[in-house]
Parts: C-alpha cells; sequence; structure tokens
C-alpha cells in the first residue's frame, strides 16, 4: 500500500516511512507488546506531524523483502520507471522481522544513500534472543524502539530537525 501526502511546492523535505512484514496487523496482532493502534492510525499521525513541520511524507507497507526494496530503490530515482533523481530525502524504517534477516535490504539501503532510522514499536533487545542482532543498526543514522508507535513521532521529529539543519 503506498499513500502520498503533498501540501505544496514550498515543502522543505520529504519523508518515506517503510513498514514492514506483519505491520499490516498493528492494531490486532500482539496487543500486549505493538499496541492497539492500527497501522492506518500510525500513518495519519505521523503525516500530521510531518506537515506541521512543512514536510511531506508518504507511507509503504510490504510483507515482501523485493517490493520493499523496490520501493527503497523507486525513493532514490531508480527501478523500471526511475528518473534517477532522488525523490526521497530521509527514510524511517521498521523493517520488522527482515531487520534480523535481511542483507538484501541492508544493501538496498546502503546503495542508495539516503539516510535512515531504523524503528521499532517494541524493545526488540528486551525480546527473544534472535530479535537481538539488526543487519541495519549500524548503516542508521539513530535507532528508536521500545517507545510503541510513538516512536514514529519522535523518528519524524527527529528527521525534521535534521532537514531543516540540512543535514
Amino acid at each position: 500500500m503506498i499513500c502520498t501526502f503533498n501540501i505544496n511546492s514550498t515543502t522543505m523535505g520529504s519523508i518515506l516511512i517503510i513498514n514492514g512484514p506483519n505491520l499490516n496487523l498493528l492494531g490486532t496482532r500482539e496487543p500486549a507488546i505493538y499496541g492497539s493502534e492500527t497501522l492506518s492510525d500510525v500513518e495519519s499521525s505521523a503525516k500530521s506531524l510531518a506537515s506541521s513541520h512543512g514536510l511531506t511524507l508518504e507511507t509503504f507497507q510490504s510483507n515482501h523483502e523485493g517490493h520493499i526494496i523496490d520501493r527503497i530503490h523507486q525513493a532514490a530515482g531508480f527501478g523500471p520507471n526511475g528518473d534517477g533523481k532522488k525523490h526521497i530525502d530521509w527514510i524511517i524504517i521498521n523493517p520488522g522481522a527482515l531487520t534480523h534477516t535481511s542483507v538484501g535490504l541492508r544493501d538496498a539501503l546502503t546503495g542508495v544513500s539516503i539516510p535512515f532510522v531504523e524503528c521499532h514499536i517494541s524493545n526488540v533487545h528486551a525480546r527473544e534472543e534472535f530479535r537481538h542482532k539488526s543487519f541495519l543498526s549500524d548503516k542508521a543514522v539513530a535507532v528508536i524502539a521500545g517507545l510503541g508507535t510513538f516512536g514514529y513521532t519522535a523518528a519524524v521529529d527527529f528527521v525534521a530537525k535534521k532537514i531543516k539543519a540540512g543535514k
């Protein structure tokens, strides 16, 4: 699912939020861990916050690793319809289970040279051992974990400050 939110041509930057496998189930999947907010709730809040900062924000969710990689390439202007121009200034990504398994996702994020924030709803370091390893963290500008869905708010605020500072 791709949702685009454009406010006007005077925006100063753009953010892409990518949500990986099973995040479409937010609100119903293990609410004791992930909370009761739906993905739509999270996306709406993030769009509103980005707009208040004068930024555009797009969202994308897929349960398929290749689709996520394609969307990352597209953000940088690559792919079948790519024009070679970067369309996104920052990425906020909750890769879900791909955090612990996907070298391809790591390579895509590294390859496009778009700065990114890794964001997790739960504290992955306080969970099962296999969730403690991330293939992305050492490449991320920042990592947010354990703040619930507020982590997206923190990420958008952080990115907005970076964009305004020209970083």
